[in-house]
């Protein structure tokens, strides 16, 4: 899988070498491929299929360069290359063609929608039969929505005599669950695709888009949950101590799950790994709740005729925005003026091979340095980048000074909270505020970046936790939310099914599938490896199950909550 088969024909009187790289590998230094003998000898290697692939043929005598190409070789196809004695030249020849390595996840992608097409269409069909349904269901829509989430419920009932019976943020729990539902499947493999998985440095793959997701939803919540508690009388004090319990627990769990599989047997100390995703997802809660508590505003601010109207969920909260300007601009001293040994001040490439071979023990710059000072050895050892830029040094992509900007990265959901209770009511001004702060973070993305990959002053990098990756990431969520919130909570065409089940049950459908990916009925011992139907087939088993069981505690009012 993910491979094909290249022969070198060589009919010339003299051996040659034949050296690769990678086109997605920022600079990096060529690799010796294989070495050809003379006078019609042959040489057979196994090629990666994922990118793009340089190569160079050279004489062994006097180092001469016959020729280079770059080719995207397709799975499971034999490939030859004809190097000629007529002057030198060489040919390419298919022997073998290769696989539809996308036919899988195209036949996968038509199945999904045909199932959510039937299962949306099926309810209007049901309602069809009865017109007074019909009629209720298009003309009489409720202006009045929830705009809480996770023990926040909306308790206004202008112009009714009854009190409604308060409702959840729906479009909330389903981001969360959609967030969740991603998560799971690419830690189930993706099928193998390489672009459902992490990126290798810099650049975003679907993989590396769940976690921010789920740190700005973090953020939403802790506004709108934090505002109902506030209301209900809940005192400073009980909100600290749940804030501390509930950190604690994550920060448990994340230590203690992490380091165990069945796969790598009882607890080593020598492989003990210290930061993690519950580990990061704790620290930020905590940082987050305790600007909420100190910071955050028990009212709605009264809408009167003051200058800063556009921007008054802005100006209310100046404390929190002074306090993580502060935090922005730690990282950006830390990472670009902080000087490191042997390696240049302000480094963020991969090391390795990268770069032209020039810091091979470089990989992260100051955010690695960091860490392997705190935690030496005790980090994620197989990184992304370990096996195309052929680094040797440990890196967490979860390490401590990514957490600033996870920071930075869940109080942007923040903000969306204090959208949705400034203009509750406003659901025009909700969308265009979403629209407004998309906007701006996407632009804070593309300039740093410069719109690449490589070449930006800060590139999208998941690893880091980059700036430019934070901004990007920052645009999507507004953008996902928005379109959620219009979908599901104002116009109502949606209820976010399936996603809503797994996003009132986060915690244990994550924990629930790092501890039990390896068993079955999630996941199995591949019989068809040489293709992506079978691991496709895994992933989206593995995910599916889990969704079945949220769904199944949902019907049972069984949430699991910390």
């Amino acid at each position: 899988m993910d491979e094909a088969l290249l022969t070198f024909h060589n009919q010339l009187t003299q051996s040659l070498e034949v050296f690769y790289t990678s086109d997605y590998c920022y600079k990096c230094v060529e690799q010796h491929l294989v070495s050809v003998k003379a006078n019609n000898h042959n040489a057979t290697v196994v090629i990666s299929t994922k990118f793009t692939l340089t190569l160079r043929v050279d004489s062994e005598m006097g180092n001469v360069s016959l020729c280079r190409w770059s080719q995207a070789y397709g799975e499971s196809g034999h490939y030859s290359v004809w190097i000629w004695m007529l002057e030198a030249h060489c040919s390419h020849t298919v022997d073998k063609h290769p696989n539809n390595a996308h036919l899988p996840i195209l036949v996968a992608s038509l199945v999904l929608t045909v199932i959510a097409l039937l299962s949306g269409v099926t309810p209007y069909i049901y309602r069809w039969r009865c017109t007074s349904k019909c009629i209720n269901a298009v003309c009489c829509q409720d202006s009045k929505y929830s705009v809480d989430n996770d023990e926040v419920h909306c308790d206004d009932a202008e112009g009714d005599n009854a009190k409604p019976k308060p409702t959840r943020l729906r479009s909330l729990d389903s981001f969360r669950g959609f967030a969740l539902t991603v998560m799971v499947f690419v830690n189930y493999d993706g099928g193998g695709y390489w672009f459902l998985q992490h990126a290798p440095w810099n650049g975003l793959t679907v993989a590396d888009l769940v976690m921010p997701w789920f740190v700005f939803i973090i953020g939403s919540s802790v506004v709108l949950a934090f505002r109902s508690m506030q209301r209900r009388g809940v005192s400073c004090v009980q909100m600290l101590r749940k804030i501390t319990w509930r950190t604690v627990v994550l920060l448990m769990l994340g230590f203690c799950f992490i380091n165990y599989s069945p796969r790598d047997g009882p607890l080593s100390w020598s492989w003990l790994r210290i930061p993690g995703v519950l580990q990061r997802l704790g620290f930020t809660y905590f940082v987050l709740s305790l600007l909420q508590t100190f910071w955050g505003q028990k009212e709605i601010p009264v809408r009167v005729n003051h200058w800063w109207n556009p921007i008054q969920d802005v100006i209310v909260y100046w404390p929190q925005w002074l306090v993580v300007l502060l935090l922005e601009m730690l990282w950006l001293c830390i990472t670009f003026l902080m000087p490191i040994p042997n390696c240049p001040t302000g480094y963020l490439g991969a090391g390795g091979i990268g770069d032209d071979g020039l810091y091979p023990n470089c990989t992260g710059g100051a955010a690695g340095y960091i860490d392997r000072w705190m935690f030496g050895d005790n980090m994620y050892r197989y990184p992304t980048c370990k096996e195309m830029y052929h680094t040797t040094q440990p890196f967490d992509p979860e390490g401590v000074l990514g957490t600033i900007n996870s920071i930075v990265m869940g109080f942007m959901g923040m903000q969306a909270g204090k959208i949705i209770i400034c203009y509750k009511g406003m659901n025009s001004h909700i969308m265009c505020r979403f629209l407004t702060w998309a906007v701006i973070l996407g632009v804070s993305a593309a300039i740093p970046s410069k719109c690449t990959r490589d070449e930006g002053f800060i590139p999208v990098n998941k690893n880091l936790w980059s700036l430019s990756y934070v901004m990007s990431m920052g645009c999507f969520s507004f953008m996902l939310l928005g379109i959620m919130y219009f979908v599901i909570d104002i116009k109502r065409w949606w209820g976010g099914q399936p996603f809503t089940y797994p996003g009132m049950n986060s915690i244990l459908v994550y924990v629930g599938h790092s501890l039990l990916g390896f068993y079955f009925p999630f996941s199995w011992e591949m019989r068809f490896q040489e293709s992506h139907w079978e691991w496709l087939f895994q992933s989206l088993w593995g995910t599916a199950l889990w969704v079945l069981i949220a769904y199944l505690l949902y019907r049972k009012k069984f949430f699991l909550k910390i």
